[in-house]
């Protein structure tokens, strides 16, 4: 089954690549403008074109992007003049490790409302609950980080607003994960600042998607509580902590868990609008730099990386269904 959904993406991920290779070189703008200024010469523009394969057909440079592609040459960035690979794997740590914690944050807020919003049901508590869902649905990132920025770095300054480590500190790069590597180094203030990092750009995104896990735990739980094996699990002399947490949690949860996956790819898509407002630097800023300067290479294997995630998220999603009930197989 999983060999047969890994040769089921490659259709996918090649459809997402002509399509950004097409719109890419559709939108206006010319990169090489770009690169050599408004003022460069002809002579310079056709040296710099030959250079860099841009003189060629558009279906010849679409064909030498994918052969090169499939043994692992991305070509260099035209904006960096350095490896693709390379620019993707050094931010790349840093948006992973931002989703990471933007999900536990949303696990952490979402799942004990969720529940008990949907025990106490149509009470004061229940309503404050969904009330504080839809208004963390409704509110866009953009806006809350700005207003974070403002309360917490500007007026209050709680926390840094910008950047993954204060100025000065450093951490040796291990796994390119500032948390994981400052703590096997033993660095607590490179820990301490990175977690201070994190926090404003992790709760921008991890609100919304608190919201919305809420309201589904909530409608999950909700029907759970109406099956036959919950009345003969109470009937047994269970405690209701034993029957919420062991019975109707465990099999609310496999609803939970596919929101989860699904919006584990959209906090990837998020993280674009939100690293560029936290001037954090991971692929989400770097996509949107190079878009800018129509650095045609990079933005395609980024999508790219954006897709393979999504399918990754996704192949991971139906393992985690075997855990969380033995009965369903691959």
């Amino acid at each position: 089954m999983i060999g047969r959904r890994l040769i089921g993406a490659i259709p996918v991920l090649l459809g997402i690549s002509f399509i950004v290779f097409l719109l890419m070189h559709l939108a206006p703008g010319d990169p090489v403008y770009l690169l050599l200024g408004e003022n460069a010469t002809p002579e310079d523009v056709a040296r710099v074109r030959h250079e860099w394969g841009l003189d060629e057909p558009l279906a010849m440079q679409y064909w030498q992007f994918i052969s090169r592609a499939m043994v692992g040459d991305f070509g260099r960035s035209l904006k960096f003049g350095e490896p693709v690979m390379k620019l993707v794997l050094e931010r790349l740590p840093a948006t992973i490790e931002l989703a990471t914690i933007s999900l536990i944050v949303a696990i952490l807020i979402s799942i004990p409302i969720g529940v008990y919003s949907a025990v106490k049901r149509d009470t004061l508590v229940d309503h404050a609950g969904t009330s504080m869902a839809l208004i963390g649905v409704s509110l866009p990132n953009f806006w809350l980080g700005i207003m974070l920025i403002y309360f917490l770095g500007g007026r209050w300054n709680l926390l840094p607003v910008a950047g993954r480590i204060e100025y000065g500190l450093e951490v040796q790069a291990i796994t390119g994960f500032y948390l994981l590597d400052s703590l096997l180094m033993g660095n607590m203030a490179a820990f301490w600042s990175a977690v201070k990092h994190l926090l404003m750009p992790a709760i921008t995104l991890g609100t919304a998607l608190a919201a919305i896990v809420t309201r589904i735990t909530r409608s999950s739980v909700l029907e759970m509580m109406r099956q036959d094996y919950v009345m003969t699990a109470r009937a047994k002399g269970l405690s209701e902590r034993a029957v919420i947490w062991r019975h109707i949690l465990r099999n609310a949860l496999i609803t939970v868990v596919t929101i989860l996956g699904l919006q584990l790819g959209a906090l990837l898509n998020g993280s674009v609008i939100t690293e560029t407002v936290f001037s954090y630097p991971g692929i989400g800023d770097l996509l949107i730099q190079s878009i800018s300067a129509r650095d045609y290479r990079l933005t395609q294997v980024l999508i790219l990386f954006f897709g393979v995630i999504y399918f990754a998220v996704n192949l991971l999603v139906d393992v985690v269904y075997t855990f969380i009930d033995p009965r369903i197989k691959l």
